[in-house]
């Protein structure tokens, strides 16, 4: 148990050097012409929390785990974060089993020669949170998909979702053809004579005739 403390304890005082040495290393950027060019700093950590990531302790389900890592990404991308910044940002958000998980994946990778980038830290969290078995399910449940006795609007919700997961291209024609034919029998003969090729149209087309179907059927029950 000393030994474990001491290894934790080890790896967090050297992922808290790492980020204290990305902040000092913020330089600016060479000047190129004549005309000196403005300074362009880097990200710090305190950049990054600015926009509220959240922590992951590694207790979440697959499609939470998924979604917290698309979430920092989305962070990533929008604000262009370098990518020597992103490893030591999402490392310093994991907690209690995820942080566990990463120092002993740490280990292995340094000893097998594997290089301790963002991506190589990406594939690794998918492969431990978020596996291929769970993603080819989630794809299997796409193509099964159909409306039952959801309403439209979940059944558009579950159906925004799943398509994530579906491998192949996915068109907007193809995508607008599998939602109409996993509607329900009236609401689908309702909304095919409009052949409709896009899909938020076609979704608030299919809502439309939905709430007119229960209107008509308050008015005459049967």
């Amino acid at each position: 148990m000393e030994a474990a403390r001491v290894v934790v304890e080890d790896a967090h005082r050297q992922h808290m050097e790492a980020l204290r040495q990305l902040e000092e290393n913020r330089t600016t950027a060479p000047a190129f012409g004549p005309e000196p060019r403005r300074a362009v700093r880097e990200w710090s950590l305190e950049d990054f929390l600015k926009h509220h990531p959240v922590k992951f302790d590694g207790k979440a389900c697959p499609d939470a785990a998924d979604q917290w890592l698309k979430d920092l990404e989305r962070i990533f991308y929008a604000k262009m974060c370098p990518a020597k910044n992103r490893l030591a940002f999402i490392v310093y958000m994991l907690t209690r089993e995820a942080e566990h998980w990463w120092i002993s994946m740490k280990f292995i990778m340094e000893e097998m020669g594997e290089p301790l980038t963002w991506e190589a830290f990406r594939g690794r969290f998918l492969s431990e949170y978020f596996p291929n078995s769970v993603r080819y399910a989630k794809e299997v449940e796409f193509l099964q998909l159909t409306q039952g006795g959801k309403s439209v609007t979940k059944y558009a919700e579950k159906f925004k979702h799943l398509s994530r997961f579906y491998t192949l291209p996915l068109d907007e024609e193809w995508r607008c053809h599998k939602f109409e034919n996993g509607l329900c029998g009236d609401i689908r003969l309702m909304v095919a004579p409009f052949s409709i090729k896009d899909f938020t149209t076609l979704v608030e087309k299919a809502r439309v005739m939905e709430k007119m179907k229960r209107e008509v059927e308050r008015q005459c029950p049967q």
